[in-house]
């Protein structure tokens, strides 16, 4: 997206896409803002405010915060909820439309928001740059393949100790959310920042 000029938002219709397939699923509420380098002291104590006035919404389930490297000037901040719906209702309330005002003069550009869910955001780095298929394949591949052996043979034992004998498709299914879960929330999105200069490398 090409920096715009101030004011630093655009109109809420503008800026969030409604995709109803994803009503029901966890997603991530992804801003990113060009901050201008004078106006890094206060732009951090904004974000502080609005941390905290974003906790206690419903369906809010934490946020991870994305600074710039030094000679940078982007910040992302990806907040997850329970569903859209959830993000669409703090996106469009009172409260953050008062401290989006607030930015004032702080940023470069226009804030960019997307919603995605934590499968995209494995590959949706704050340049917007998407690595090749192939280095995707091979990153969750180096995640994936020790996650098949190692979380059955942990599992085994725990299954084990249930009364009735599980069907042997469930028992595969618990696997495969095990290692599903385990990939999204915890290992990959730690995996892709370790691996960032490989992947997005032109």
């Amino acid at each position: 997206m090409n920096p715009l000029p101030t004011p630093a938002h655009k109109p809420a219709s503008e800026q969030f896409l409604l995709r109803p397939e994803r009503d029901k699923e966890q997603v991530l509420f992804v801003v990113r803002h060009r901050v201008k380098m004078e106006a890094r002291e206060a732009y951090e104590r904004w974000l502080k405010r609005i941390m905290q006035v974003a906790a206690p919404f419903p369906g809010h389930l934490g946020v991870q915060i994305v600074r710039p490297p030094a000679g940078r000037h982007e910040y992302v901040i990806a907040v997850r909820f329970e569903s859209q719906a959830d993000a669409a209702r703090w996106h469009h309330s009172d409260e953050r439309e008062g401290l989006i005002t607030q930015l004032g003069d702080l940023l470069e550009s226009h804030e960019e928001i997307d919603i995605v869910s934590g499968l995209e955001f494995w590959f949706t780095p704050p340049s917007g740059i998407i690595p090749p298929r192939w280095k995707q394949l091979l990153a969750t591949t180096a995640v994936i393949w020790p996650l098949t052996i190692l979380v059955p043979a942990l599992l085994h034992p725990l299954l084990d100790r249930i009364p009735a004998t599980l069907p042997g498709w469930l028992s595969q299914g618990l696997n495969i959310l095990t290692v599903v879960a385990l990939a999204t929330y915890l290992i990959m999105p730690r995996w892709t920042r370790l691996l960032a200069k490989w992947l997005y490398r032109k």
